[in-house]
């Protein structure tokens, strides 16, 4: 789950088109998108968390609140600005009369809690990634993570904010390199505890070694 979930969240992101003009959105693709990003964000949010099990201390306790905060409010804001707008531009097309349901379409899109770009919903969850990414480095360099995989993850929680959207680059980056950062420290610890285990496995090699030569002399 921890590089499987925003890895596929990165390559659903690739897809998510850009909402230039609502009513001439490739409306089916948006729809498939939004639908699998519903439980995509709370699953990559989860992901974060899952690196630092375990782990106690302020920079961990904050990257929990911080990654709770965004897969929730995520989760809600892609159901109301990309599931509901998706259906209703849908219906608007439908009924052959499109331009009639341009208001309650922006009405969602623009709306100051749950719209669009700038809605509460989209810029906190965005702000609460990039809090939740670096606190989770910082938890792992503490805990004797290598710096490369932790810059990583630190970085990767702030492209959605630069680049202004979760379609590409945004979300591709930001999940795609959690998923990159998740992989390479899910590696390093399973390098690190099989170094442990060679280490402890060697005195008593060493000893069974020793043992019989000593009896026998």
């Amino acid at each position: 789950m921890i590089a499987g979930a925003p890895l596929i969240l990165a390559v659903v992101e690739c897809f998510h088109p850009h909402p230039h003009d609502l009513l001439a959105l490739d409306v089916q693709t948006w729809l498939w998108v939004h639908y699998a990003q519903i439980p995509l964000f709370p699953l990559s949010a989860l992901a974060v968390v899952e690196l630092i099990r375990g782990q106690a201390g302020i920079p961990a306790s904050v990257c929990r609140v911080a990654m709770f905060v965004f897969g929730v409010s995520w989760a809600a804001w892609d159901t109301a600005a990309g599931v509901v707008t998706g259906i209703l531009v849908q219906a608007a097309h439908a009924s052959g009369s499109p331009e009639a349901w341009r208001a309650p379409i922006d009405a969602i899109w623009t709306h100051p809690i749950m719209g669009g770009l700038s809605g509460v919903f989209a810029v906190g969850g965005a702000i609460a990634m990039s809090i939740g990414t670096v606190a989770a480095g910082v938890t792992l360099k503490c805990t004797g993570s290598s710096w490369a995989p932790v810059v990583v993850l630190a970085l990767s929680g702030f492209a959605i904010s630069i680049f202004r959207t979760h379609a590409w680059p945004g979300g591709p980056l930001t999940f795609g390199g959690i998923a990159v950062a998740g992989a390479w420290l899910l590696w390093e610890r399973a390098r690190r505890t099989q170094s442990e285990s060679c280490a402890a496995a060697s005195p008593a090699t060493a000893t069974g070694r020793i043992g019989p030569t000593a009896g026998g002399q």
